[in-house]
């Protein structure tokens, strides 16, 4: 199996990393919950993966490997890709949203700046706007508070 890098039906390249991060973040409380399971399963197979070569990666990623971005532009690219990966089957489950709430917990985001967060990113995402225009959004609500 070739990770080289996977690209969205939105033409954005998304480095094999992004979905270990997905990984790593699903296992930051030491498990991974049924729907974690299925939606990690359901991004893997968006990229062409099967269910053993999924089982594979999520049994040998280590959340010790996880290391969150310094930079609040960095962070923000991480959750771009991730939701990017999320909607590219235009259906969002209660387990992604968890994962997204993970990885911006894990980034440093307050619970107030995560849900703007995640309305701007699967908002902006669904309606074609790109990542500097969702991240310049994002910063003037999150510097306006």
């Amino acid at each position: 199996m070739s990770f080289s890098d996977f690209i969205t039906d939105q033409g954005k390249k998304i480095n094999k990393s992004y979905y270990i991060t997905l990984i790593q973040v699903c296992r930051i409380d030491g498990k991974i919950d049924p729907l974690e399971m299925d939606m990690l399963h359901r991004e893997g197979r968006k990229f062409g993966l099967t269910d053993p070569e999924i089982d594979k990666l999520i049994s040998s990623e280590s959340i010790n490997e996880y290391h969150t971005p310094y930079s609040l532009d960095e962070k923000f690219e991480q959750l771009y890709n991730v939701a990017v990966m999320i909607l590219a089957d235009n259906v969002v489950t209660e387990g992604e949203k968890k994962a997204i709430k993970r990885i911006a917990t894990e980034g440093g985001f307050s619970d107030a700046a995560i849900e703007s967060l995640r309305d701007i990113l699967l908002e902006g995402i669904k309606n074609n706007e790109s990542e500097e225009v969702l991240l310049a959004r994002f910063k003037k609500e999150l510097f306006k508070k």
